[in-house]
């Protein structure tokens, strides 16, 4: 094991781990350069696997442990709620914007600096959050905070893209949602008792003091992956080259813009499960944050299939394919619920619909993910920023449109999870056409 306890091994043709003078002897050391084969030559060791799901779960932190608040913020601050989910589309917003700057630096500089002044600024961001005393205050915080935290999502992804390549990167990316599948899990449960013993304020000193036990880590335990002979020079053109050529890739496009509204049919559940569950159903803050923490269990479980089980024995297309028809049929289900279609419903059937949407998930996201990085061998840190980006701003619109009906009705959150999965399927499938694609575990494009 280096010193710092950060280790990255690479694996040989014949599947035998070399470590020790090749890996990563120091924290700001840059490891070997990548000699991937189709099924991946190079490895993460435990704890930099653990550090990058960290960083992948900054988004699900930032989130949910907010989620029970958002009612008595309405209250606290004497907001309406569709102002005050406004805070979650400030982060998200932030978060997208953040990427699209961030995923160039990382090809240009490195991996660890643009990720440590993120960190950085997201302690101090969060921090403010806490005292912020009007609702506007508080949005301009939550947009400061996402902007920061947006590095450790694009430079997470872009890590692994270092390290892993084919089948390997999808069962890395499956294994990281278990890793990050335990934020949404701890989150809102950590959040309903947090509350119980203090105000919605009290959520955002817990995420400043877990940002900041993140910052340290990295700071000492993660190594550079992208090798100084990796990177991107020139001006901010010659930066932004790689994203025009990706854009220019229809299958890598079709495969963006497919995980980008697959996405919003998840955040859309985020910002209104909290007023579904507690204001339409009665559900107490506690009892929605066991079922959001249930609902995120199915999602991680439904990860690990996807990357123990169907990869390499199913072509990704397939799975992506079959886990956006689910995520279709449990759409409809919810809408023709929320109008009243099979009559009176309680909480059991709406809370079942959403366990499947959100399980399904397990399989879309990571396969939506894995499928265009593997189009962008040279440029995974912009790569990576697309990817981010499109989610997040797709899902910052979806957000305040769940709440245009008010909180009386489940018909808004219903309507844009179902409208949300067709236009993902309509880009996969249009764009992407899997019936016409062969090599869809092999590397390529930019």
């Amino acid at each position: 094991m280096p010193e710092g306890g950060a280790s990255i091994s690479k694996t040989d043709d014949n599947g035998t781990s070399v470590t020790g003078a090749e890996a990563v002897a120091r924290p700001g050391a840059v490891a070997p350069p990548p000699e991937r084969t189709v099924g991946g030559a190079q490895r993460a060791g435990l704890l930099v696997t653990f550090i990058l799901g960290g960083l992948t779960a900054v988004t699900p932190l930032a989130m949910d442990m907010y989620l029970p608040a958002l009612p008595e913020v309405t209250r606290s601050l004497n907001a309406p709620a569709a102002t005050v989910q406004l805070t979650l589309t400030a982060c998200l917003a932030g978060m997208a914007l953040g990427q699209l700057v961030v995923g160039p630096m990382s090809d240009r500089w490195g991996r660890r600096r643009p990720l440590l002044v993120g960190l950085a600024i997201y302690v101090v961001a969060t921090a403010l959050c806490a005292f912020a005393p009007t609702v506007e205050l508080l949005v301009a915080c939550r947009l400061a905070q996402g902007l920061a935290g947006a590095a450790g999502i694009v430079i997470a992804r872009a890590v692994a893209r270092d390290l892993y390549d084919g089948v390997a990167l999808a069962r890395f990316f499956s294994t990281l949602m278990l890793i990050s599948g335990m934020a949404p899990i701890l989150a809102p449960l950590i959040g309903g008792q947090v509350l119980r013993f203090t105000d919605w304020r009290g959520v955002f000193v817990v995420l400043t003091v877990l940002g900041v036990l993140l910052t340290v880590l990295v700071w000492t335990k993660l190594p550079e992956t992208l090798a100084p002979a990796d990177r991107h020079g020139g001006n901010v053109g010659d930066a932004l080259a790689p994203m025009r050529r990706l854009l220019a890739d229809r299958v890598f496009t079709g495969y963006m813009l497919a995980g980008g509204f697959a996405f919003a049919s998840l955040f859309s559940y985020v910002a209104a499960s909290p007023f579904v569950m507690q204001e339409i159903y009665g559900a107490s803050p506690q009892t929605f944050s066991l079922l959001f923490g249930l609902n995120s269990i199915g999602l991680m479980i439904m990860g690990q299939v996807n990357g123990k089980i169907l990869v390499g024995r199913v072509r990704l297309d397939k799975a992506l394919g079959a886990g956006l028809a689910v995520v279709v049929t449990a759409a409809t289900a919810l809408l023709l619920m929320s109008l009243g279609v099979f009559g009176e419903t309680g909480l059991a059937p709406v809370a079942g619909a959403l366990f499947v949407l959100m399980s399904a998930m397990g399989v879309v996201m990571p396969n939506t993910q894995t499928l265009p990085l593997m189009r962008a061998r040279h440029a995974a840190g912009s790569a990576s920023a697309l990817l981010g980006t499109t989610s997040f701003l797709i899902g910052a619109i979806a957000s305040p449109l769940v709440g245009i009906a008010g909180e009386d009705t489940a018909v808004p959150m219903a309507v844009v999870q179902l409208a949300s999965a067709l236009v993902a399927t309509a880009c996969f499938l249009g764009m992407c056409r899997p019936w016409k694609n062969g090599t869809s575990t092999k590397g390529g494009g930019v």
